[in-house]
């Protein structure tokens, strides 16, 4: 990608996003992810009816009378997107390439979380942690965020959805909301996932919520006979015979169990997630998600 269609696609996906953000998403993202709780806010005379709890033993006893601290819901968030980078990344058989699509859904969730005034940082992985980009607010950090997103080229090949998530838990100290995008396909060889451990910590320390984005294609093999396969991840390559009825159902199969595993983790450990293709428009299953909360 040139310069030029770089900047082109970024200013593209500004604009739907911007009018996403505002006209649709504001809203529901303001209800949908609450602030980090309560932050001290004063320190005034009890009145009657007020929670004991909240007494300042402290300034009570320099007043010679009761004193409570009052607190505020506190709303800034600090929203960290988790965007799978792998080179898996770059397939897409109807509109968009999967990265496109996460592109975009990252865009609109970054853009709703600038105008409720949060922070946004990025954690871009592959087989590892390629790039954090820290927490900031502004439209040039927006901006930064979708580029990269957009244009980096991975050094290592795979998946590690695992090492992302520890990642996550070690650099963002304070509670935050972690939106992991990415297809999911970081499993064992019988298609259970590879990242249960690592979910299960991240998720006593941060609100997660996965936005799983596939294409059509990668469900099921076509018919197609004998064809030269090419792993985009590993560069590993071999025929595959399409024709083959047991060919096309052990892959089925596969495909079936890596999406049902990842559900019961989802499922068992509260996980709000979302299922996008590369076909559709993201709005309604975002909605959805949000809505879900």
């Amino acid at each position: 990608m040139t310069p030029e269609e770089l900047i082109k696609k970024v200013r593209k996906i500004e604009i739907r996003t911007k009018a996403l953000s505002h006209q649709i998403f504001a809203g529901e993202y303001h209800s949908a992810f609450k602030g980090r709780g309560m932050a001290f806010s004063e320190v005034r005379e009890y009145q009657w009816g007020d929670d004991v709890r909240s007494m300042d033993w402290n300034v009570t006893a320099r007043m010679n009378s009761p004193h409570v601290k009052v607190f505020e819901e506190e709303r800034e968030l600090t929203v960290v997107l988790m965007v799978d980078v792998s080179r898996s990344g770059l397939f897409g058989t109807a509109v968009k390439t999967k990265r496109e699509q996460i592109a975009e859904i990252a865009a609109t969730l970054a853009f709703s979380a600038i105008l409720n005034n949060d922070k946004v940082g990025c954690i871009l992985f592959a087989d590892t942690v390629e790039k954090f980009i820290p927490p900031a607010k502004g439209r040039t950090h927006f901006l930064r965020i979708i580029r990269e997103i957009l244009e980096y080229e991975p050094r290592m090949g795979g998946t590690n959805i695992g090492e992302a998530l520890r990642y996550l838990t070690s650099a963002i100290k304070k509670k935050c909301t972690a939106f992991v995008l990415s297809d999911m396909l970081d499993v064992n060889p019988d298609g259970t996932p590879r990242y249960e451990e690592a979910l299960k910590v991240a998720v006593n320390r941060h609100d997660i919520s996965v936005i799983r984005v596939t294409d059509p294609r990668e469900k099921t093999l076509p018919n197609v006979g004998l064809v030269h396969a090419k792993d985009a991840e590993t560069g590993a390559s071999r025929w595959i015979n399409t024709g083959s009825r047991a060919t096309r159902e052990a892959y089925s199969k596969w495909f079936g169990t890596a999406t049902t595993g990842a559900d019961k983790l989802f499922l068992r450990y509260k996980v709000d997630h979302a299922d996008i293709g590369t076909q559709e428009d993201f709005v309604r299953p975002l909605m959805t998600l949000f809505a879900a909360r």
